[in-house]
């Protein structure tokens, strides 16, 4: 077993500016974000650092053309570090940049993988609050020819620092926030659940687990309202008190599944999210309650009885009812439907299946209990 470290230094700060002070960014400093993040949130303390707008170069997840045209970009540029301000796409090419060399595009990147080496510092500052990849070395890339979307890991693309400032959440949508909050509740589930995890990295993903669902508890119980506002806008807003919790939880998660790994929901929903470009956080969602009630079907007894009882606890419920109840407040906080419902067809489902086994097995092997290719068709067909 290796052993268990964090290897990313962890700072938190109550606002950009503090950060920004206490890191004496340069002009030399680069910072990678969203114009829609840098306007309201950094734009008026007028940095000396370079910038880069994300949305330029492509939208949604990160793929190989959106990343090899911003290296293009930042080949004449004289960078010290990269300052990634962002979500899940922010951070995920800004750990490749960090890794490239001047003449490297992303497939000389993934040639020599893990065998890399940083370029450039790089320091994360996530902006929602489900990620938790400013504590991971891996890379999520839709590698746009091959119709596949493909981890880049190296020890080299670790961060050397993750910036935790709740000020960048006041704006975040609701959506988002539903959607990466369930992503980090997924990440911590799974790593608690791999046969890798160990005793340090389930302490972080029960933490995890515990404050995620607390807060969305509080956040979707109408009752909490303050009756200043319409319910649902409330609802909407409500989740902004426990803003602080949600960030520290999401990073709590990414240093339990840097460690310990996920496994079949995420190996399942990286060709529904590449194919029909699902967010990543909702196309989790789509499959998370099909794969647990297959590894309960396949293995009833285990270290599913153990997370059974953690979300019991959390939900204040009888562990035999925690994870039906837990499928029920996520759809409180962010409506589930069906794979149909984003364009995936049936004929689609054995495509899917195959292209799984062929190339997400780096994460299959964190699995429950194993899953044979009739196991994870009958998943896509239930959620189908």
């Amino acid at each position: 077993m290796k052993p268990f470290a964090i290897t990313v230094g962890i700072r938190e700060f109550l606002d950009f500016r503090t950060f920004a002070e206490d890191s004496q960014l340069t002009q030399e400093d680069l910072i990678l974000t969203n114009q829609f993040i840098y306007e309201p949130a950094i734009a008026s303390l007028n940095l000396p650092c370079q910038v880069l707008y994300q949305e330029k170069y492509g939208s949604g997840e990160p793929t190989d053309l959106m990343v090899n045209a911003i290296l293009e970009t930042i080949r004449g540029m004289k960078v010290n570090r990269i300052i990634a301000v962002g979500g899940g796409t922010v951070i995920d090419i800004a750990k490749v940049i960090a890794v490239a060399g001047p003449e490297d595009d992303m497939d000389a990147l993934y040639d020599r993988a893990p065998d890399l080496h940083k370029a450039h510092g790089l320091i994360i500052v996530p902006t929602t609050c489900g990620t938790g990849s400013e504590m991971t070395n891996i890379s999520i890339i839709s590698r746009v020819s091959r119709q596949v979307k493909q981890g880049l890991v190296s020890p080299a693309m670790y961060a050397d620092e993750a910036a935790l400032i709740t000020e960048l959440l006041a704006t975040l949508p609701y959506p988002v926030f539903a959607t990466s909050s369930i992503d980090a509740m997924i990440h911590a589930a799974e790593s608690f659940l791999s046969p890798n995890a160990c005793a340090m990295s389930e302490l972080f993903s029960e933490k995890a687990l515990t404050m995620i669902l607390k807060g969305w508890m509080d956040s979707v119980d109408d009752s909490a309202g303050d009756g200043s506002s319409d319910p649902q806008t409330d609802r909407k807003n409500r989740w902004k008190k426990h803003a602080a919790e949600f960030l520290l939880a999401s990073n709590y998660a990414g240093i339990a599944f840097g460690y310990a790994g996920c496994g079949a929901v995420h190996a399942l929903s990286y060709p529904v999210g590449s194919v029909h470009h699902v967010p990543h956080g909702q196309s989790n969602q789509l499959l998370f309650a099909d794969v647990m009630r297959k590894y309960q079907e396949k293995k009833p007894i285990g270290k599913i009885n153990r997370l059974e009882e953690i979300v019991g606890g959390a939900l204040g419920v009888d562990p035999v009812f925690s994870l039906p109840q837990l499928y029920k407040l996520m759809d409180t906080v962010y409506a589930k439907d069906r794979l149909r419902d984003h364009g995936v067809t049936e004929e689609e489902l054995a495509v899917f299946t195959d292209n799984v086994l062929l190339t997400q097995q780096r994460l299959l092997n964190n699995n429950y209990s194993e899953l044979t290719r009739e196991d994870i068709l009958s998943i896509y067909c239930k959620a189908f």
